[in-house]
């Protein structure tokens, strides 16, 4: 793909290195060796050389925690130097760059004091000497972010998960401004390296164009007439909108799109190679234009019937109920479609719960109000999920038991409610309007019907 050079247009592919918006040839190129002195100097304030590789503890909010150093730079824009850590037992999301103050004690990683926080003790014991149960272990890791070890895993996905992590294993661009929101990043993402290493990048909101530069940025705003998605507006309910965008018709849109989650998602490999993909972007609308709060991307030929490759909500828009409504709206495609489907795997932890969460809901309600008997391939046909979605979601809840060779739905109108009246039942604060929805299934070579 050739894609012309000018002042508003990000080189996704070339690899030929170009002047960034500064005049200088790249981000770290020649560094002046009076940056590399005041990064010795400001490593031994206290008269100990910290040590990439190295355990240490770092203040972490009031705690300290233990943390495995990993790289080290001089933040020019904030002219002091920073270390990129990894606290122990904690996801990767959590990773930062800090300052020299916070940092304390090295202390030995195989000893207790790299857990932090008495994690040690919350996962062995509880009051009264009771062990706690595998579920509220699972349970515990996940509302604390704990990481998956090596040991946790088979031995293809424990090698595929180095393998990954040598990749992305720091994260260089801390923050990004997109418009009213500044914005963490969680994870690595592979921008152009003049962009990639830097700690700050503005985002246009409406074309997704990244930039190093907030004069650059501010002219980009006043010169830049998008204000909405490229593709066709597939769904408006309210100030709510969906847009439907071909990888293959608006390439450097999607491709900025993909590198901005990125900026949130651990394991997303799709970058730049969009053209077999749909992408569905939800938007808030009002006067100003359609602001991105996120979107799904799905193949538009999926040999394992998966009806979402990736999806994200914007950390600003989380914990608003977006991030249900694009699940929603997701089978909602698939109904119209006549086929079941299932998000490509693996799902985050955060898509967990989502899905798990939204599945969850959708059984339950239609377990409440059905008279009669329903079978595990009714239910997949008048959903749209598959069975092993289905399956897994019952047993979570002990409503299915295997029974002469198939899965059994055991339930009373009793134990329905109970479920739907804990507090572990969450129903959603966005649905979708299937009469709001405009659009026609693209025609397949060939199509995967409903089992």
């Amino acid at each position: 793909m050739v894609v012309q050079p000018s002042l508003n247009c990000n080189r996704m592919t070339s690899t030929v290195r170009r002047k960034s918006e500064n005049g200088t040839d790249g981000f770290e190129k020649n560094r002046p060796s009076s940056i590399d002195k005041k990064m010795d100097s400001s490593d031994a304030t206290d008269g100990h050389k910290l040590e990439i590789g190295e355990h240490y503890m770092v203040k972490r909010g009031d705690a300290w925690h233990g943390a495995e150093l990993l790289q080290r730079r001089f933040n020019e824009v904030n002219q002091q130097l920073e270390f990129y850590v990894h606290y122990a037992n904690l996801n990767r999301r959590l990773d930062e760059w800090v300052t020299r103050q916070r940092i304390g004690q090295q202390f030995d990683s195989g000893s207790e004091n790299g857990m932090g926080c008495g994690n040690a003790d919350l996962l062995h014991d509880q009051p009264g000497g009771r062990k706690i149960t595998r579920n509220q272990k699972r349970k515990h890791d996940e509302i604390n972010h704990v990481q998956k070890t090596y040991a946790d895993m088979d031995p293809t996905t424990a090698a595929l998960e180095k393998e990954h992590e040598a990749i992305t294993k720091v994260k260089y661009i801390n923050k990004i401004q997109m418009g009213r929101y500044e914005i963490d990043t969680w994870y690595f993402s592979p921008f152009p390296e003049e962009y990639g290493k830097a700690p700050y990048l503005y985002i246009c909101q409406y074309c997704l164009k990244y930039m190093r530069l907030e004069k650059t940025y501010r002219y980009h705003l006043s010169e830049c007439t998008m204000r909405q998605p490229p593709g066709n507006e597939i769904y408006r309910k309210g100030t709510l909108s969906v847009y439907e965008v071909d990888g293959s018709e608006h390439k450097i849109y999607c491709q900025n799109l993909c590198l901005l989650a990125k900026l949130f998602l651990d394991h997303k490999t799709l970058y730049f190679d969009v053209d077999p993909f749909l992408f569905y972007v939800l938007c808030e609308v009002d006067k100003q234009g359609a602001h991105l709060v996120g979107y799904f991307s799905k193949e538009k030929e999926s040999p394992e019937s998966n009806n979402v490759a990736c999806i994200l909500t914007l950390p600003p828009y989380q914990r608003k109920g977006y991030g249900k409504l694009l699940i929603a709206f997701s089978y909602e495609l698939s109904k119209l479609e006549g086929c079941v489907g299932s998000p490509e795997k693996p799902l985050s932890d955060l898509g967990k719960l989502s899905y798990r969460s939204y599945w969850t809901y959708v059984l339950l309600e239609i377990l409440r109000g059905y008279k009669g008997t329903l079978s595990i391939k009714d239910l997949s046909q008048m959903t749209s999920f598959t069975q092993q979605d289905i399956i897994s979601t019952l047993q979570s809840l002990n409503l299915v038991k295997y029974w002469k060779g198939q899965h059994v739905i055991c339930v009373t109108p009793k134990l329905v409610e109970e479920y739907i009246n804990s507090p572990q039942f969450n129903r959603p604060r966005l649905t979708v309007d299937p009469s709001a929805l405009r659009w026609v299934p693209p025609k397949k070579a060939t199509s995967q019907k409903k089992k």
